[in-house]
């Protein structure tokens, strides 16, 4: 991977290039630093100008200086990250402002895309491990480098336009875009028009999700010396215990095997009011297959009990299915309530329910605490005292087993973020994404637009109409101050 200098309007820019990617991801990093969007471009490389889709025979060296012609546009208007006065779904008398994310611009049909990176920037562990990624030396996985690389970069800007200037704050995935086309082409296609087309969200928050997780590591804390590192991913995977019971023939020996997956599925079928229910309705079902003792197919019992909860649970509200009549993935508009809090003890082995217990009751213990605390704030506000503001805890337990960094050591969960869907099928409408910014604060992120909104209005999003339909529910440990001796 060659770094280049590239000079534009009397500035030099040096670059590191792919030349197994197509230019114009080049292009969308000098648009990154420049301003110029690649139209405008012209690249100019020995005295041949650069094309989009080939280089040719055009052969770079390292150090090498290339001349980069085009004008850039003002960057486009920025949203106000403090939006205190007037904003819609904001909680009365709310007297801390609340820092917003940084918003997306939509760059046609890319908002299936922004809705899973603003998901993703809701897991702190996830931003922390892309901060100190840096690309492996011998260029192994060049897909998964450069995809890891933009959305750290991604990242990186949505950071500096909150620090640098408060009053904007978007960002244009221009580079994260393309190189995400590039990755996975099946997000590349077009409509009759030539114009990019809507896409499925989360299999653009999954396959992403999968690719990243696997490039970064996470510091394992607890550890000794807290320097060993663990892959991201085990901050996603769900690691589940599968028995299959034969049903017709209860001789033969039970078949034991293990299974893991980075997302649940929350199937709704008619019964499924809650997705707890529509989780737990999976775990156990029958299937037939072939039996060697009876020589033929037969009908056996397939249950799956979690072995080993992650940190951070995704979960896909399995409500687009195929319609062949009208070749679409129709939707199901089913009102599916999901909790803030959510507990996963009774999908667990009895030998992981046991694991978890310790934490439970720590928990336990501190929500009695806090029952009590409430109960004499409000006592001593019926006589008339005042009441001193408390200070919010900033120091936590640990949410992992110190034996398994990345898992859940109590089943308990908070909810993080949401995906949700409004229209008619998968493949149209428009996605936007709901993330906890702080305590029970939570940012409306509806591509370059981003609006505080309340927890309340979270939870409208179950379905049952043409509203905004929760599609991915992200949930991460529910944190557990530390109390003190």
């Amino acid at each position: 991977m060659p770094k280049i200098c590239v000079k534009w309007s009397g500035q030099k820019y040096d670059v590191d290039v792919n030349t197994d990617l197509e230019p114009l991801v080049l292009k969308s990093q000098l648009f990154e630093l420049t301003g110029v969007i690649p139209d405008r471009q012209k690249v100019m490389i020995k005295g041949k100008i650069l094309k989009d889709e080939s280089w040719g025979d055009i052969k770079l060296k390292e150090g090498e200086l290339i001349m980069m012609m085009g004008s850039s546009d003002a960057l486009p208007q920025r949203i106000n990250m403090d939006q205190s006065d007037g904003a819609a779904g904001q909680m009365d008398g709310e007297e801390e402002k609340v820092v917003l994310p940084a918003g997306l611009k939509n760059l046609g049909n890319s908002c299936y895309m922004n809705a899973s990176l603003q998901c993703y920037k809701a897991i702190p562990e996830l931003s922390d491990a892309l901060k100190i990624y840096s690309a492996p030396p011998n260029e192994a996985d060049a897909r998964g480098n450069m995809l890891t690389t933009s959305v750290k970069k991604l990242f990186e800007d949505m950071d500096r336009a909150q620090l640098k200037n408060p009053d904007q704050q978007v960002s244009v995935p221009f580079l994260m875009l393309t190189v995400l086309h590039n990755v996975f082409p099946q997000f590349a296609t077009r409509n009759e028009r030539g114009e990019f087309q809507q896409q499925d969200a989360n299999e653009c928050f999954a396959e992403t999700l999968r690719m990243i997780s696997e490039q970064t590591r996470l510091k394992s804390a607890g550890s000794p010396t807290e320097t060993q590192t663990v892959r991201t991913s085990r901050l996603f995977e769900t690691e589940f215990e599968v028995t299959l019971k034969n049903l017709e023939n209860p001789d033969e020996p039970v078949d034991a095997t293990r299974e893991s997956t980075m997302q649940l599925s929350c199937f709704l079928s008619q019964e499924v009011k809650y997705v707890q229910l529509g989780i737990k309705s999976k775990l156990t079902e029958e299937i037939e297959k072939h039996s060697a003792s009876l020589g033929r197919n037969a009908k056996y019992q397939k249950q799956s009990l979690v072995r080993r909860l992650p940190a951070y649970l995704s979960i896909q509200m399995v409500r687009f299915f195929y319609k062949e009549k009208d070749q679409i993935n129709a939707k199901i508009l089913k009102d599916v309530k999901f909790p803030i809090n959510l507990d996963l003890q009774d999908i667990c082995t009895p030998e992981l329910k046991t694991k978890i217990q310790p934490m439970r009751d720590l928990f336990k213990a501190y929500d009695e605490k806090v029952q009590e605390e409430l109960k004499q704030a409000k006592m001593d506000v019926d006589s008339g005292k005042s009441l001193p503001k408390k200070a919010e805890p900033t120091d936590f337990e640990p949410y992992s087993f110190q034996d398994d960094p990345g898992s859940n050591n109590s089943g308990l969960y908070e909810l993080k973020g949401v995906i949700t869907h409004k229209g008619r099928a998968s493949n149209s409408g428009h996605y936007v994404a709901w993330v906890r910014v702080k305590g029970d604060k939570w940012a409306m992120c509806d591509d370059d637009e981003v609006h505080p909104v309340s927890e309340e209005d979270v939870l409208k999003l179950s379905g049952g109409g043409d509203w905004h339909c929760a599609y991915v529910l992200l949930y991460g440990p529910r944190a557990l101050p530390k109390q003190s001796a």
